[in-house]
């Protein structure tokens, strides 16, 4: 018998072995890259820069996050960032339901895959070929002041409205598809059995539902936060003078590399926080 044969035949009688062997590549890859390069960044944020040469003092210091939180410029772009990250997903929410339910329950069985690939075509396209075709859209005299002059209006221009409008189009595949997915498997009787009970449609909604829908609506609020709460390229190009967090890294990357972690670790804790807070709604089972 072989040493091949041998080995293959220990594998086979070692179910954990053979998980253990298969799972060791991918997870010193997560370690090492992923969880190495987020511990420099941590490190990194207690060290300071000497303001003569612009080196990089290897000292240990919370001048960077004292400075953080003590600076009102800096405290304005961190509730900001939240704050765009926040409205981006409830705008991503409200429109991805109905669109999501209309896909699952009233379209034609034989037109959903349509509609799903559909809702996917745009994350085939650049990223950003996407925000440059909206920047173009939201310029002075584009589609949107097109669209709007017979009403007397104009579109919002370039600014923190145009921030959250393109980033709600570039991340809203990701808040149906887990929404389209539950109301797809949601039992077509409990909807009846509520109906023969008494319950009118909105009472129906609340107690059947969205309690089933919710953990699926919370998953896809982890992808919509954490995506526009990182994002710093579609603010550049359509955010006019709006800064966020992922602007001010940029901007300090070069001038001040430690104050740069300092403000990389921020949306870290707001994502990990966020994810604690959605682990309760079930969430994390249904990504």
């Amino acid at each position: 018998m072989s040493l091949l044969t041998r080995t293959a035949g220990a594998l086979h009688r070692r179910p954990r072995l053979r998980l253990s062997l298969l799972l060791t590549a991918p997870l010193l890859w997560l370690a090492v890259l992923y969880l190495g390069s987020l511990t420099v960044l941590f490190v990194s944020a207690f060290w300071t820069t000497d303001s003569f040469t612009s080196e990089v003092v290897k000292v240990w210091s919370t001048d960077n996050f004292h400075q953080l939180f003590s600076t009102p410029v800096y405290r304005q772009v961190i509730l900001r960032s939240i704050g765009v990250a926040l409205a981006v997903t409830v705008l991503c929410a409200v429109i991805a339901f109905p669109l999501a339910l209309y896909t699952a329950r009233v379209a034609r069985p034989r037109w959903r895959p349509l509609l799903v690939v559909a809702i996917l075509t745009p994350l085939w396209a650049s990223y950003l070929v996407k925000v440059y075709a909206w920047r173009l859209i939201l310029s002075q005299g584009g589609l949107a002041d097109w669209m709007l002059e017979p009403f007397g209006l104009i579109g919002p221009g370039f600014g923190l409205p145009a921030a959250v409008l393109t980033l709600t189009y570039l991340w809203l595949p990701y808040m149906i598809l887990p929404i389209h997915t539950a109301l797809e498997q949601l039992p077509a009787g409990l909807l009846d059995a509520s109906a023969d009970l008494g319950a009118r449609p909105g009472r129906t909604f609340r107690s059947v539902v969205l309690p089933i829908v919710l953990p699926s609506l919370a998953a896809g609020s982890i992808f919509t936060f954490s995506l526009s709460l990182g994002d710093y390229i579609t603010v550049q190009i359509v955010g006019g003078k709006t800064q966020l967090i992922g602007n001010l890294v940029y901007s300090n990357i070069e001038l001040n590399l430690p104050m740069a972690a300092a403000l990389g670790t921020v949306p870290v804790v707001v994502v990990v926080l966020y994810l604690l807070a959605m682990r309760r709604t079930g969430a994390l089972s249904s990504l």
